[in-house]
């Protein structure tokens, strides 16, 4: 898998379409947790393809929130990314706004981590350490069978992306929440240089 577009370029192209610090941060906190899981699950040689994804996920959903993964195509061709990383952006709106499958590991590792990654930002600033850091698993069990807590954060998808990659849902929470972790502090630095 080789990137079409560098990450300068991609996170340029991110913040054309996205001005709410919000969704930056959520396709940073995408980006660093997909390299992350490059990393864990044996594709290091693909760890920027994988981040780059992760980054341009979204890259729709502020201008275009009705047509996201619809709209997103368009915009990414605009801009010269390649087919292969199109599906896989595209892939993560399956079942509820496109029909594109995710079919590699890499696309059901987002499809499944993207709305967790939300989850588990929201119960972060719930904290006193507004941070993921001092988080435990048990703690973040019990935000995610809250169905008031952080309600746009569809459980069914989180639970469908677990079943495709065929983990547990433990596995899959413990393992995002480690990543959150792992990259929090690169996170906050670049939102600082980005607002």
């Amino acid at each position: 898998m080789t990137s079409t577009i560098s990450r300068e370029d991609a996170l340029e192209l991110l913040k054309k379409y996205n001005k709410d610090p919000f969704h930056i941060q959520h396709g940073l906190t995408v980006e660093a947790v997909m390299r992350w899981y490059a990393r864990e699950l044996g594709y290091e040689e693909d760890e920027e393809y994988w981040g780059l994804v992760g980054l341009l996920h979204d890259l729709d959903f502020e201008e275009y929130p009705e047509q996201h993964c619809i709209k997103a195509p368009e915009l990414l061709e605009e801009a010269g990314v390649s087919e292969d990383m199109i599906h896989a952006i595209v892939s993560h709106g399956y079942g509820l706004t496109v029909d594109v499958k995710p079919e590699h590991e890499m696309e059901k590792v987002l499809f499944a981590s993207d709305e967790l990654t939300g989850l588990i930002w929201a119960a972060a600033l719930m904290r006193p350490s507004k941070s993921t850091k001092d988080m435990e698993l048990k703690s973040l069990k019990k935000k995610y069978k809250s169905k008031n807590f952080a309600a746009g954060c569809s459980r069914e998808v989180i639970q469908q992306g677990a079943e495709m990659l065929g983990w547990e849902l433990n596995d899959l929470m413990d393992r995002t929440l480690q990543a959150m972790k792992e990259s929090e502090d690169l996170i906050n630095a670049e939102m600082e240089s980005v607002q």
